[in-house]
């Protein structure tokens, strides 16, 4: 495991594909405990707690590395190839 991650720069400015919800979860009338959003696409999945655990899903399914809580008052990210913890990590503001 790095102190650093080495993926920061494979995020783009891009707004969650969605605001409160797991969209997996409400296609397959499940549940959700926190969500999560990808930093370099957007997408929205609900976190390992979840019973059906979207976010990591979606980067085993894209190997896209990084991705933040979208809890409120929560401001961290999560590299997942490095399993490492990024404190402070916002989600850009969407592209303009």
């Amino acid at each position: 495991m790095t102190s650093t991650c080495s993926h920061l720069d494979q995020i783009v400015p891009v707004a969650p594909e969605a605001t409160g919800e797991c969209p997996e979860c409400v296609a397959a009338g499940g549940t959700w405990v926190h969500l999560r959003a990808c930093l370099e696409c957007g997408h929205v999945g609900c976190c390992d707690s979840s019973p059906s655990r979207h976010a990591t899903a979606h980067f085993h399914a894209t190997a896209h590395p990084v991705m933040r809580s979208l809890e409120p008052g929560e401001h961290w990210g999560y590299c997942f190839p490095e399993e490492l913890l990024i404190p402070g990590r916002e989600m850009p503001a969407a592209a303009g």
